[in-house]
């Protein structure tokens, strides 16, 4: 039996044959991944709103005026109108999963406010939806060479800005976006 592997605290690159539009030239940051299946969140999608625009949607007070224009991401297809938050520090927020000692991903609005009030956690990428795998789903897609994977650096998913996160984090593997190949070769 093989050994399981462990893509929590990973990238998830989406090689160039991608074709669910979902995942595309996808960056994908793994929150948790077990044998029950995996969680992420796509963290170089924007969608057509801003932090400000999303605190008014939710009627939450914005005062950070820092964070204001900060873009909120599509992260992906699943629950699409719940907020996920990437954050760091880790916090001690009302629903979080610990993804490691600095880095969590909260559900909870209690993050929010914290945010939109005194601008802490400053270090967070805020996503609508998340990107799930069913037990050995995310394994298989990898087998079928859908995504590269490598060891998440906290600098490209915190303070990089999102149309320079996919590049970086296939710089971390060694590798140039445009050498890519679109197709596997057959002999």
């Amino acid at each position: 039996m093989a050994a399981r592997i462990d893509l929590t605290d990973h990238f998830l690159i989406a090689m160039p044959a991608m074709e669910d539009p979902h995942f595309s030239k996808s960056l994908v940051y793994v929150a948790e991944h077990n044998d029950h299946g995996a969680l992420g969140v796509i963290v170089n999608r924007p969608i057509d709103m801003t932090l400000s625009t999303l605190f008014q949607r939710i009627e939450l007070p914005f005062v950070a005026r820092d964070m204001a224009n900060l873009p909120v991401f599509f992260g992906g297809p699943v629950q699409t109108d719940r907020g996920f938050v990437l954050h760091r520090p880790l916090g001690a927020w009302q629903s979080t999963l610990a993804v490691n000692a600095e880095i969590g991903l909260t559900t909870s609005r209690d993050v929010l406010q914290a945010a939109g009030q005194a601008g802490h956690p400053s270090d967070m990428v805020v996503a609508l939806g998340y990107s799930g795998w069913a037990g050995g789903q995310l394994e298989h897609e990898i087998g079928q060479n859908a995504w590269l994977t490598v060891p998440a650096d906290p600098r490209v998913l915190f303070e990089l800005p999102y149309e320079e996160r996919l590049a970086s984090a296939l710089e971390l593997l060694g590798v140039d976006l445009a050498n890519l190949a679109g197709q596997a070769g057959h002999a």
